[in-house]
């Protein structure tokens, strides 16, 4: 159950939101405008929304874009996860990140097969970090982008959760590993 520190100063993150897809626009994006509500409602800024279409190449390049941009302190995907062969979003993460965060997909597929069952090995849901921004990529249903946010990202980008979370590391994932405090 999670631990909210009511003690502590909520801290805003500073989320971009990414939908990979060939098919949706402004007006057909449910699961982004699912993720850029619940952003909003935990208090955090929407600081940048985009569809990108199917094609790794220009999910790398945004993903890159973004993680250049100091006003970005996270990046939140949805959509390209599955099998097909026109689902890379998965392959262009992989391919900027510098750190990945394993964990994450583990505790997502255990949150989707409580909805899902065994449908959830079709997802390939991930994170990781690059040049201190935190990537995450979700699949395209506006239900795997709740179990996302809802079961995970809510409390990991709250600063109170107990007893750690993403926000409090965020100062130290730039740090020089030769540095003499760190060795």
């Amino acid at each position: 159950m999670p631990d909210i520190d009511e003690n502590i100063s909520f801290v805003p993150v500073r989320i971009a939101v990414m939908t990979v897809s060939d098919t949706r626009d402004a007006s057909s994006d449910k699961s982004g405008d699912t993720l850029a509500a619940r952003i909003h409602e935990a208090g955090h800024t929407l600081a940048a929304r985009t569809i990108v279409t199917d094609d790794q190449a220009k999910i790398a390049a945004q993903l890159r874009r973004w993680i250049d941009d100091p006003q970005i302190d996270a990046v939140i995907s949805t959509g390209g996860t599955g099998l097909t062969g026109r689902d890379v979003t998965v392959e262009a993460f992989r391919s900027v990140f510098e750190k990945e965060i394993d964990g994450f997909s583990v505790l997502f597929h255990q949150i989707s097969y409580g909805k899902v069952g065994t449908s959830t090995v079709q997802s390939r849901a991930c994170a990781g970090v690059a040049k201190g921004t935190y990537l995450f990529a979700l699949p395209g249903s506006p239900g795997a982008v709740k179990d996302g946010w809802d079961g995970i990202l809510k409390y990991q980008l709250d600063i109170r959760h107990k007893p750690c979370n993403f926000v409090e590391i965020m100062p130290r994932l730039t740090e020089d590993p030769l540095s003499p405090r760190t060795r």
